[in-house]
């Protein structure tokens, strides 16, 4: 008897991996959903996904690491991870949801867009799970996405009124305007994310989550409208060049970073 394969739509909590899994409810038997929770996501996204629970009419199985965020940091003596060095994403999303597939054969969804192919990439290099893109498949495109969306009642994440992505309060894929969206929105998680940065007292070197800038300097009320108007025109002049779109279009592809951890930001 063949070996059973497992279906599994790996969920961000973001967009695409949502419409995703609204998009092959009906189409593929024993469909599994998983979300790997850090603990340090917005509420924005535990409530989009818990509506999403009720849509779907199936359970979303939460991973969790068996070490928190902080027992992680506290362990690489207080070094924060960074687009360099990804360890948050490895330890707190990749290795529980390894862990759960185990040695089963099994299709992992991923959420990768037609209009997006240059961010084709595996979740996890494990030889049993097997990347599937039925967006890519289909033709379906950033507006497809918007649609499958809306026509389910869903919509957007709340969050994406401020932020461009998926992801924990702190991740350092954040514009600085998305900090400020953060201080604005959750000021005590950016207070948290605050108190994590640290300057080594022998060589002055500086460990934050925004490139060359601390989130203490972010608050200052200067630097803040000097960000906001600057990120305000850069959407301005997408605007000029893009009238077609919508605005939330335009901003989630100004964000000016890597495309981030698949697992994290789809």
């Amino acid at each position: 008897m063949s070996e059973r394969i497992r279906h599994i739509v790996s969920l961000s909590g973001g967009k695409d991996s949502t419409a995703l899994a609204i998009y092959l409810r009906d189409r593929i038997p024993d469909l599994e959903y998983v979300f790997c929770d850090t603990g340090e996501e917005l509420r924005e996204t535990y409530e989009y996904l818990n509506k999403l629970e009720v849509f779907l009419g199936k359970e979303i199985i939460r991973l969790r690491a068996r070490q928190s965020f902080e027992d992680m940091l506290k362990a690489r003596g207080g070094y924060l991870p960074s687009q360099q060095v990804r360890w948050c994403t490895e330890y707190l999303k990749i290795k529980p949801f390894e862990e759960f597939i185990g040695d089963s054969l099994c299709h992992n969804y991923i959420g990768i867009r037609a209009d997006e192919v240059h961010r084709k990439g595996y979740i996890s290099k494990k030889p049993n799970i097997i990347a599937r893109y039925p967006f890519i498949e289909e033709g379906i495109k950033k507006e497809d996405v918007i649609r499958i969306l809306e026509d389910s009642g869903l919509g957007l994440p709340d969050y994406y009124k401020w932020r461009t992505r998926s992801g924990c309060y702190f991740c350092f894929f954040q514009q600085k305007s998305e900090w400020i969206g953060l201080l604005e929105h959750h000021p005590d998680l950016y207070s948290k994310a605050e108190s994590y940065e640290k300057e080594d007292p022998i060589t002055g070197e500086r460990y934050t989550w925004s490139p060359k800038e601390s989130l203490k300097e972010l608050r200052d009320p200067e630097r803040r409208k000097s960000i906001l108007e600057e990120s305000s025109h850069r959407q301005a002049r997408g605007l000029e060049n893009r009238s077609n779109q919508t605005l939330v279009t335009i901003f989630q592809q100004e964000d000016g970073f890597d495309d981030g951890c698949l697992i994290c930001h789809l």
